[in-house]
C-alpha cells in the first residue's frame, strides 16, 4: 500500500496550506465520486490518511477496488454511474447512515457528442445532472458539507446555460458543452447554499477547482490538436493530481462560508496553494441558478428534499 502518513501541524513550502494541515477526521465519513483516479483519488487518499472512512463511488468496481487497495485507511467501494440516473438512485437508496462529506468530483471533459442513459448530453448529464440528483437524494443524510468540483472553464465560450436546449442539439461542440457543465456546477452550488440557508440547515455547499492538474481527464478530448496541447501543458505547466486535489480538500475541511469557491493562488489560478477565488458574473447570477435548479428537477425527477418552503 502507498504510504499516506502525514504529519499534522507542520508547515509546507513557504508556509502555504497543504494536506499536512488536514484536521483529524477520525469518525467522519466521506463519499468521493470518481475516486479511482486523478484528483478524486488524491482527495480520497488524503481524507483516508487523515482518518476519515472514504467511500469510493465509482463506475467500475474493479478499478475502484484497485485504487482503494492503494490507500492506507478505512475505505469501501460502491458502484455509481453518474451518466445513468437509475444508478444514482440505486446508490442513494443503499445509503442508510449519516454522511459528513459529499465530494462531487467525477466528470468527463470535451468528449465527442454522446448521450447518457436517459438521453442527456453526456457532459451536462454527468457533470451536473448526475451530481444534482445524487446530492438531493443523499442530502437528508448529509451532516456537514457538499463540495462540487468545478473549473475555470466556466468562463469559456458562451458563458450561459442554454436553457432552450441544454443538450445542444445542432450546436454541439466539446468545449461549449464542457463549459456549460462547469458553469452549471457553480450555479448549482449557489442555489444549493441558498436553499440550505432558507431551510435552516447547518450543511454548507462549496465549490473548488484544481487549476491545471495533470490527470487522465484531458485525454478524452474529441479534438486531436486539443489533446496535443493538453499533453504539452500537462508536462510543462500543470501541477500533479496531489496538488490539484488541495482546493477540494481545503473546501472540504476548512471553516469557509457557504457558496465559497476555492482554487489555486498562482497566476491565472492554474497552480498553487488553495485560496478563495472569484467566479464569473454568469456563475454568480441567482436568477439563472434558480432557473437551472427548476430545470434540473424537471429533467431528473429529483426534487428538493428538505421540508422548508423555498420562495
Amino acid at each position: 500500500m502507498a504510504d499516506t502518513t502525514v504529519t499534522r501541524g507542520k508547515r509546507g513550502k513557504r508556509g502555504k496550506w497543504n494536506a499536512t494541515h488536514l484536521p483529524d477526521l477520525t469518525g467522519r465519513t466521506a463519499v468521493v465520486t470518481g475516486a479511482n483516479s486523478g484528483i478524486g483519488f488524491a482527495a480520497a487518499r488524503a481524507l483516508a490518511g487523515a482518518g476519515a472512512h472514504v467511500v469510493f463511488a465509482v463506475r467500475d468496481l474493479a478499478r475502484g477496488g484497485a485504487a482503494a487497495a492503494r490507500v492506507s485507511g478505512s475505505t469501501e467501494v460502491r458502484r455509481l454511474d453518474l451518466a445513468d440516473l437509475d444508478s444514482v438512485r440505486e446508490f442513494a437508496a443503499g445509503w442508510d447512515r449519516p454522511l459528513d462529506l459529499l465530494v462531487n468530483n467525477a466528470g468527463v471533459m470535451m468528449l465527442p457528442e454522446q448521450r447518457t442513459e436517459q438521453g442527456f448530453e453526456m457532459q451536462f448529464g454527468t457533470n451536473h445532472l448526475g451530481h444534482f440528483a445524487l446530492t438531493n437524494l443523499l442530502l437528508p443524510q448529509v451532516t456537514d458539507r457538499v463540495v462540487t468540483v468545478a473549473s475555470g472553464a466556466h468562463r469559456w465560450g458562451d458563458k450561459v446555460i442554454h436553457f432552450e436546449d441544454v443538450n445542444l442539439r445542432g450546436k454541439y461542440s466539446p468545449t461549449r458543452a464542457y463549459a456549460q457543465s462547469k458553469l452549471a456546477n457553480l450555479l448549482f452550488t449557489l442555489e444549493l447554499q441558498r436553499r440550505l440557508t432558507e431551510a435552516g440547515s447547518a450543511v454548507r455547499a462549496l465549490a473548488a477547482h484544481p487549476g491545471w492538474a495533470a490527470t487522465n481527464l484531458q485525454s478524452h478530448s474529441a479534438n486531436p490538436v486539443a489533446r496535443m496541447v493538453m499533453q504539452v501543458g500537462n508536462r510543462f505547466l500543470a501541477q500533479d493530481d496531489t496538488a490539484g486535489a488541495l482546493p477540494t480538500l481545503y473546501a472540504a475541511t476548512q471553516d469557509l462560508p457557504g457558496a465559497a469557491y476555492v482554487g489555486p493562488d498562482g497566476p491565472a489560478e492554474m497552480r498553487g496553494a488553495p485560496t478563495l477565488v472569484g467566479r464569473s458574473a454568469a456563475a454568480s447570477d441567482p436568477a439563472a441558478a434558480r432557473r437551472l435548479w427548476t430545470l434540473s428537477e424537471e429533467l431528473t425527477g429529483v426534487e428538493w428534499p428538505l421540508k422548508a418552503t423555498v420562495r
